[in-house]
């Protein structure tokens, strides 16, 4: 079964550490800029969330790739970019409904994830876990557990209040 990459949001610090990595296993040194995965900071709401490629079952970025730069790989279902290929025409940034597509302003081509050939480092390194590269119906299994453990929480806090 296909596995994808998500991320539980509440565990996600910001620390930034998957955007250093990222940069780092692509060879392109300590540089966030160069990574594939950015942190989002929602300062109304103090969230940090990654913007990650979703890999999505009918990319819109491959349809519009004048040059059949983005295909699928079959091995790990990612949507890949060759960026031997790209010409940097950045079509495929305006199509991405997640911002995961970005400009490699140094050399002229588009970047993205490719899930490290099915061994996405920003995961391995992620010092909350809050990145997780698994089966969808896992990932779901968390997020209901998470949500289950939020209604509680805010359940006995309610309770605690009318007692009071």
């Amino acid at each position: 079964m296909k596995r994808i990459l998500a991320c539980i949001i509440s565990d996600c610090t910001g620390c930034r550490i998957c955007e250093l990595i990222c940069a780092l296993e692509k060879g392109d040194g300590c540089n966030p800029a160069k990574a594939r995965i950015k942190i989002i900071k929602a300062e109304e709401s103090g969230t940090d969330v990654p913007g990650i490629c979703q890999h999505c079952e009918d990319p819109p970025c491959q349809d519009v790739c004048p040059v059949e730069a983005i295909i699928r790989d079959p091995d790990t279902g990612a949507v890949i970019l060759r960026e031997d290929v790209c010409i940097g025409c950045r079509a495929c940034t305006l199509v991405c409904p997640y911002g995961a597509i970005t400009m490699d302003v140094d050399r002229g081509v588009m970047m993205k994830c490719d899930l490290c050939q099915g061994n996405p480092q920003c995961v391995e390194f992620c010092p909350k876990g809050a990145l997780i590269y698994d089966r969808p119906d896992v990932i779901d299994a968390r997020n209901r557990e998470y949500r289950h453990r939020e209604i509680i929480k805010n359940f006995s806090k309610t309770l605690e209040t009318e007692r009071s």
